[in-house]
């Protein structure tokens, strides 16, 4: 396989970083203390489904400062476009949160927690100081489940600035946490991680696809016996409608 020395490439209107677990984590652990807030999404095919048919959703994505390949089908467009990462080794949300934990202790990395419900946002701070004893947690919030006032985005604004966060760990759901991160990056001296389900995987809310099935890039199948009536739609859906976008824009190197 002839492979690139490029960053990124290109499909569905969006630029993706095809990197592996450890260059993710290693880029997410040196992003702080930085001046400027960073946003980072973690992108499946169901992320570029929907940014194959809506325009203003591609361009939150495409400002992304760091898109990771976090669906097998991404890390294996990516391979074939001779980026010399082995998709088994990609960076899921849920490993990459985890890692980033454990590397970021010596360094005295500061995380933000926002998502979920109380429960489970409370269960994952716990969870986490399990994973990575010394991990420094200076805010957990459970934010409620409707549109913030404006007054209520200053003040969120402000509690983040003054627990001097570093991460600011985003688990709202696709697309609302894309949205979150992309209107907040701006405001934060912070890294801003979409991380998608790993909320709830990672304090067992939702059961995970045991290794062998991630590996092997059926946790879609797994995911949707699990919640069929929920996610019938993204997987059924979203997969062919991925597939037909990356066809109709095509794939390729990108200097981005």
């Amino acid at each position: 396989m002839k492979t690139t020395t490029a960053r990124s490439f290109r499909t569905c209107n969006v630029h993706l970083e095809p990197m592996d677990l450890g260059q993710a984590v290693a880029e997410l652990v040196d992003s702080g203390p930085h001046v400027g807030g960073r946003a980072v999404h973690l992108c499946n095919a169901y992320t570029l489904s929907l940014t194959a048919k809506d325009e203003d959703y591609a361009a939150v994505i495409d400002r992304g400062d760091l898109n990771l390949t976090d669906g097998m089908p991404l890390a294996w467009l990516g391979r074939r476009l001779g980026f010399p990462v082995d998709p088994k080794d990609r960076p899921r949300g849920c490993d990459v949160f985890i890692e980033t934990a454990r590397a970021g202790v010596a360094t005295g990395l500061r995380h933000y927690l926002y998502g979920g419900t109380l429960e489970v946002v409370s269960r994952l701070a716990a969870e986490l100081r399990e994973l990575a004893p010394g991990i420094e947690i200076v805010g957990v919030e459970s934010p409620p489940f409707r549109p913030l006032e404006t007054s209520e985005k200053d003040e969120l604004v402000q509690r983040i600035k003054a627990s001097s966060a570093d991460i600011v760990w985003v688990g709202l759901g696709t697309p609302k946490q894309d949205h979150f991160v992309d209107e907040y990056r701006d405001q934060l001296d912070a890294t801003l991680v979409a991380v998608g389900a790993a909320f709830d995987f990672l304090t067992g809310s939702k059961p995970q696809a045991p290794v062998w099935v991630r590996r092997s890039g059926l946790e879609w199948v797994h995911r949707l016996a699990t919640e069929p009536r929920r996610l019938w739609k993204r997987y059924l859906v979203g997969n062919t409608t991925f597939v037909a976008g990356a066809v109709r824009t095509g794939a390729r190197v990108s200097s981005r």
